[in-house]
């Protein structure tokens, strides 16, 4: 038995007790958003700081202005080999609403599903159940060969869900003692259950937040109806203006940089078979929306969108109340594509709305997160050892695919600390992700673990 079956036996014995550990993190709510959850981050990473001491990583809490970072290095055996640095999030999404969920969010349940058996809590896979992947694969050498065979760096955030506001500072502050070779993330998706995938691209993000106000208080709209400008009336109506008949986006410049797909990469997706009819009726859709003249992968991975994420004002209690408004507000997020500014299609957006403001109105905008598309390289040896990796567990070349979301991390490590990441995703488009019911698939899991271990392995032979 050489030296990679030990590793894959190994994993394969632990897989339950390694079920075990992934359900016992699972328990801890660690909702970076709400504040009365801000010690359970601190327990969720002094979980994963421990789990790392373990396993021979030196590790420990570093603070930042709210959630812990976790920083964790093992020397490997030194020599040529590569230095990884391998990133996840402790940090989860608010659970709401609770009344969605079959089972508490932060009561792990092991389910069967249709691909054998599952676990469904908050944070199963995002990004928890991925993190702890590598970790266990880390494990593995650890058992089996004393370490891994390659230096490691691990950096385990806490406000990823958040959109990792003190991140790209605490990466400056710390660049010399994060100096590695390439970055590894798991925190992106297979093709299927049965095909693996590795993410070159993803888009890039601003969200934004718009205040409307107009009169000094809200108003009786019997008697002011008619001749009081209705700040809903008009967010709802600036808002409708974001797409022209053909889905295009009418903000000047929107557009400005973004690349046109080429006609071989349009092939190698139109070869991956997708239907996009199957995938909308997954979520009881039927009719695509988006550009008319493009294609649903390309819409998906390749081209910037314009959603509103919510909108409010006036009374939305039970029963009725009469009234105008005096504020009205909304959130809007455009996904964005490599090429394209996200500080420009933040201005675009201000110019658009002032433009369409009467004389009564007045706007403010507050940005919450704001990042620019990213392709990575798809021919580095990383990648390439990556692509035999996947290959060797699944038995067929891993596909080559687009992620329609957003790591902004993947930026800040490239703009930081000079880093490409191979991005080795090992979630499905059915997992639930920020909706109730989250869950990741075991045999995901176990894949995933098996190849990071197989991946380690190409990169110590070179």
């Amino acid at each position: 038995m050489d030296l990679t079956d030990k590793l894959l036996a190994a994993i394969d014995a632990d897989h339950e007790a390694a079920v075990g550990r992934l359900v016992e993190w699972l328990r801890i709510p660690s909702v970076s958003a709400q504040p009365q959850h801000a010690p359970d981050c601190v327990a969720a990473a002094e979980w994963v700081r421990d789990e790392l001491g373990r396993i021979g990583f030196t590790a420990s809490l570093r603070q930042t202005p709210k959630h812990p970072v976790v920083v964790a290095h093992h020397p490997g055996p030194g020599g040529n080999a590569p230095h990884l640095l391998y990133y996840g999030h402790y940090d989860v999404q608010p659970a709401d609403p609770f009344e969605l969920w079959t089972s508490p969010p932060f009561q792990p349940r092991i389910v069967d599903g249709p691909h054998g058996r599952r676990v469904v809590a908050r944070g199963a896979v995002d990004d928890k159940g991925q993190t702890l992947m590598w970790i266990e694969a880390m494990r593995a050498w650890h058992s089996v060969a004393g370490g891994p065979p390659c230096a490691i760096t691990a950096v385990i955030e806490g406000e990823e869900e958040i959109g990792s506001p003190n991140l790209a500072a605490f990466l400056a502050d710390n660049r010399a003692e994060l100096a590695a070779d390439v970055a590894v993330i798991s925190d992106t998706g297979m093709w299927d259950v049965d095909t693996p995938a590795l993410s070159t691209r993803l888009r890039g993000m601003c969200y934004v937040q718009l205040d409307l106000t107009a009169a000094s208080r809200d108003l009786h709209s019997g008697m002011y109806g008619g001749s009081a400008l209705n700040p809903l009336n008009l967010i709802t109506r600036i808002l409708g203006d974001l797409h022209d008949e053909n889905g295009r986006i009418r903000l000047p410049g929107f557009y400005d940089g973004v690349p046109e797909t080429s006609a071989a990469q349009r092939a190698a997706w139109q070869a991956l078979g997708f239907s996009e009819h199957d995938f909308l009726a997954d979520i009881g859709l039927s009719v695509p929306v988006g550009e008319k003249d493009r294609s649903a992968l390309e819409r998906l991975w390749a081209r910037p969108t314009a959603d509103i994420n919510g909108i409010w004002g006036g009374y939305s209690g039970p029963g009725s109340k009469t009234v105008i408004p005096s504020q009205a507000h909304a959130k809007v997020s455009f996904r964005l594509v490599p090429g394209q500014d996200h500080a420009k299609v933040f201005e675009s957006f201000k110019a658009f709305v002032r433009a369409r403001l009467p004389a009564d109105a007045k706007a403010e905008f507050q940005v919450f997160s704001s990042s620019p598309g990213i392709e990575v390289p798809a021919d580095s040896r990383f990648v390439r050892a990556a692509q035999a990796a996947l290959a060797d567990e699944y038995g067929k070349p891993a596909a080559m695919i687009g992620c329609g979301g957003s790591i902004p991390v993947v930026s800040s490590l490239k703009d930081i600390l000079g880093l490409d990441t191979v991005l080795m995703g090992f979630g499905l488009d059915d997992d639930q992700v920020h909706s109730p019911n989250e869950k990741f698939e075991l045999r995901c899991f176990h894949g995933g673990t098996r190849s990071h271990a197989r991946l380690l392995a190409k990169l110590a032979a070179g």
